[in-house]
């Protein structure tokens, strides 16, 4: 193990959030630099337990106990080594993943757990700093060519490992820019693009051939793919967005989150210089209160909304681990976000009653009302109903599955009946030589499962196209139940 003291005599800590009153001016990465002898320090507090729990606690299987030691004892360089064997994008889950893995430490039984999340992402920051991460290409080719359409984590995950595998690799896009909701729907603030950007460097650099601003279905039909291609790899996501169909739904100034979101981002691309979906000055309401809404809260203090309020339907949730919910399952806590922190209001156990015109076709305000648990649902609370000021409302509820149309049908693919595309325990659809991987087959999920599904996919496609796998296979399609 790495200190065997570590856990007694160290505190948990994470390194400081620049103040709010300067970060909510820019849109960099909230958090300041990390000492890495404090870093090795809360390494040491790992206690390399018999049965590391965390392992289960995470998709892609990384090896923590491992690279804990390796980062305790100074060994940064093989400590890389070993979090890249499991995990492609590091720099991703160290800054996106809601840390399932800490959740799940021995050590949090009884003590706050070993801060997993930030040594993994300061051993892969200084990985690149120090030119540790190179470029892998294969050291022959195979001749078989493979399709992966989308580029979100999962696609470029399962890209990556065919690439290296010694397959021709070309990933397809329909945006005009690589990195799916990586690109366009994080905030910068969350994750600055230059971490996307050198990763799609190193790909290219290993043969990865990248086709941005291509829709498949349209731009190129389902049966020239599959003429072109000896497999495809279908990671499209779960982007269909759940909607609110209540009165006024169709007034001006109601968006979808993913409708603000990539705006905001293509601002800080260069793209354009004002978004136009800008709320400066205005009164935002942001309907859910996940993760999305997180971001589109964040987005609008940056952009100097005049207020913002964030409702979720159900109620406040406990500050500690419910009985319900026992270790090492993930729980369901109330967390204060880095946006959170910045401002805004949270309201819990509210529902939509219905968007309230201005008279002019805009929306002015929201009617909501108070509601309680009931029957497996909920039921308004009597006498609650208001009208909170609302000149821009966001929805943020979450995604129903992969968007059917012309992709699907070009294909031939079937979708379930949960608005995910069919596919089997080996990531193969119901259509020969077609793999599906990530959301758009599991349903909304976690940047952890995307990859871990996105490196599987690969390794069926590769034993699918010569015969047998060398490729690590984190886990079947079925394997686990859904974490959303």
């Amino acid at each position: 193990m790495a200190d065997p003291k570590g856990f007694l005599t160290t505190d948990r800590s994470l390194p400081s959030r620049r103040p709010v009153d300067v970060r909510i001016q820019d849109w960099r990465e909230v958090y300041e630099p990390f000492d890495g002898g404090a870093l090795e320090k809360q390494a040491g507090r790992c206690m390399d337990c018999g049965i590391p729990f965390c392992h289960n606690g995470c998709p892609l299987g990384n090896l923590i106990p491992e690279w804990n030691n390796l980062v305790w004892h100074h060994d940064w360089r093989d400590a890389i080594e070993r979090l890249h064997a499991t995990n492609n994008f590091p720099e991703f889950t160290g800054r996106l993943c809601p840390a399932p893995c800490e959740t799940a430490c021995v050590l949090g039984i009884n003590a706050d757990p070993v801060t997993i999340k930030q040594v993994e992402v300061s051993v892969i920051d200084r990985a690149w700093d120090e030119g540790w991460v190179t470029p892998q290409p294969p050291a022959r080719l195979t001749g078989k060519t493979v399709a992966v359409i989308g580029s979100g984590p999962a696609g470029l995950a399962a890209a990556q490992q065919l690439a290296r595998a010694g397959h021709t690799v070309a990933v397809y896009e329909r945006a005009d820019r690589v990195g799916g909701l990586l690109r366009y729907g994080i905030p910068e603030f969350k994750m600055e693009k230059r971490h996307l950007d050198r990763r799609l460097a190193q790909m290219e650099a290993e043969g990865v051939k990248f086709r941005a601003g291509v829709e498949i279905g349209i731009d190129l039909t389902g049966d020239d793919l599959r003429q072109r291609y000896d497999a495809v790899v279908v990671a499209i996501g779960a982007t269909a967005w759940r909607d609110l169909p209540v009165p006024g739904r169709d007034l001006s100034g109601v968006y979808q989150a993913m409708e603000f979101l990539p705006l905001a981002n293509r601002v800080q691309q260069g793209d354009l210089d004002v978004s136009p979906i800008d709320v400066r000055g205005k009164h935002v309401v942001i309907i859910g209160g996940g993760d999305t809404g997180a971001d589109c809260l964040g987005t609008s203090l940056r952009q100097g909304a005049a207020s913002v309020t964030q409702l979720e339907i159900l109620p406040t949730p406990p500050s500690t681990r419910p009985d319900s919910q026992p270790w090492p399952t993930y729980p369901m806590t109330y967390r204060v976000s880095s946006a959170h922190e910045e401002g805004g209001d949270r309201l819990f156990a509210v529902s939509t009653e219905c968007f309230v015109d201005d008279g002019e076709g805009r929306v002015r305000a929201l009617q909501l009302v108070d509601v309680e648990p009931h029957e497996g649902g909920f039921r308004p609370v009597e006498g609650s109903s208001r009208e909170i000021p609302a000149d821009a409302v966001f929805l943020a509820m979450g995604f129903v599955g992969p968007e059917a149309g012309t992709l699907v049908e070009q294909l031939g693919l079937t979708l379930n009946e949960r608005g995910g595309i069919v596919r089997d325990a080996g990531y193969r659809s119901d259509v020969p030589g077609v793999f599906v991987a990530g959301d758009a087959g599991r349903g909304q999920s976690l940047i952890v499962w995307a990859i871990a599904e996105g490196r599987a996919a690969a390794a069926a496609v590769d034993a699918h196209l010569m015969g047998s796998t060398n490729l690590p296979s984190p886990i079947p399609a079925t394997a686990r139940p859904l974490l959303v």
